[in-house]
């Protein structure tokens, strides 16, 4: 394409902080630009937004019913796609809505609030033919490819075990009775949905371990907790996971865990050796062979995998992280969507972002970690997201 790519986003107003995220990493590799937007259910609050963004007051809206209905009457500078930043509960109706009226979506995790309207995603994904990214942007850091690379090549052997934690400390008091915008609606069934902190975070961590090892769950054993007094949803999770081919895996998700910040790790160990990824020193991944010394492979250099080279920006040594990685599930998207304005096959190495699939796979996880709570046993955890 001639031109960059234009988009609209819902959410991601004043007070929001992934809003911001998402602008910065779509606009990192300069393949998109942001021309519309209903970034509050206040109108004023909206425009201050657009003000900010330098935006046409006329392009930026109160509602996303109101915008997605006059941005898809435009025939010229149309919008390309759309990216939501919302609280959980407004992610279907807007994805679908958009998706409807014939914008690719780009959507921030956890999916949807049920199972049900996840699968109907997907549904409305395969008939409307658009594009879907859901934004599980640790995917997009190059070592975390280098890691799947190993495992996809033989190097790590037959994996046998991984453990996944992310433990951060930010509600281990009451925030939310404070006010405090992002702690009120995560710890609200009514817009967060039936989990707090799988869904923030635990999401993150199941969607890790199947990006890296393509290892499909079989069964779970979830014990979930509301540490803190007079809080509404979970706070801490502990998931013993049975996996398809015999592996085994644990799954630790936290936010009462003081004094962690985001210390997002995988370690993952096979018949032949083990990775293991720290999100807070994420461009070094350590891998340990059982007769050999520990090698350290650091992103940039020459000797990183085709997916890792492709994901890098800079020469070794200087870091890339967050704003990256972000930036790297946005830019593979925004040229598989050129491509496919431009009638071109995509780089296949640009497909490579989680789909609508990917996000019936973690809104059934979270399901299912909340029915073996309350089972108090093991339960069937297998699941195929419609195609």
């Amino acid at each position: 394409m001639d031109r960059k790519l234009r988009y609209a986003m819902v959410g991601g107003g004043p007070g929001a902080f992934i809003g911001a995220v998402h602008r910065m990493a779509a606009r990192l590799d300069g393949l998109a630009e942001i021309a519309a937007g209903a970034f509050s259910s206040s109108a004023e609050k909206s425009q201050e937004t657009g003000r900010e963004l330098h935006l046409d007051p006329d392009r930026v809206y109160g509602s996303w019913k109101d915008m997605l209905t006059k941005e898809s009457g435009r025939t010229s500078d149309r919008l390309d796609f759309i990216s939501i930043v919302t609280p959980n509960f407004l992610h279907h109706p807007v994805a679908k809505a958009a998706l409807l009226a014939g914008f690719d979506v780009v959507c921030d995790k956890p999916m949807t609030l049920t199972v049900e309207e996840a699968e109907d995603l997907c549904r409305t994904v395969k008939a409307t033919g658009r594009i879907f990214a859901l934004t599980h942007n640790y995917t997009g850091y190059p070592v975390i490819k280098q890691a799947r690379q190993m495992v996809l090549d033989g190097t790590l052997g037959s994996i046998r075990k991984v453990v996944v934690e992310y433990p951060q400390g930010w509600l281990s008091t009451l925030l939310e009775s404070t006010g405090q915008k992002q702690a009120s609606w995560r710890s609200d069934p009514a817009r967060a949905g039936i989990s707090s902190a799988l869904g923030d975070i635990g999401t993150h961590c199941e969607n890790l371990v199947h990006y890296v090892t393509g290892l499909e769950m079989d069964e779970m054993l979830a014990d979930l907790g509301t540490m803190v007094e007079g809080r509404a949803l979970e706070d801490d999770a502990s998931i013993l996971i049975r996996y398809k081919g015999g592996a085994r895996g644990i799954l630790y998700c936290s936010q009462i865990s003081v004094g962690e910040e985001n210390n997002l790790t995988i370690r993952v160990y096979g018949t032949k050796a083990g990775v293991e990824w720290k999100q807070e020193h994420p461009n070094w991944l350590y891998v340990r062979y059982p007769d050999a010394p520990e090698q350290i492979f650091k992103r940039g250099n020459g000797y990183m995998g085709a997916a890792a080279a492709h994901a890098s920006r800079l020469p070794s040594g200087h870091p890339e992280a967050f704003i990256e990685g972000f930036a790297n599930i946005y830019s593979n998207v925004l040229r598989t969507i050129a491509a496919r304005n431009s009638a071109a096959a995509p780089n296949p190495l640009d497909q490579d972002f989680p789909t609508v699939q990917d996000g019936a796979r973690g809104v059934h996880f979270i399901h299912t970690a909340v029915r073996s709570h309350k089972l108090r046993s093991w339960v069937d955890a297998s699941y195929t997201p419609p195609e």
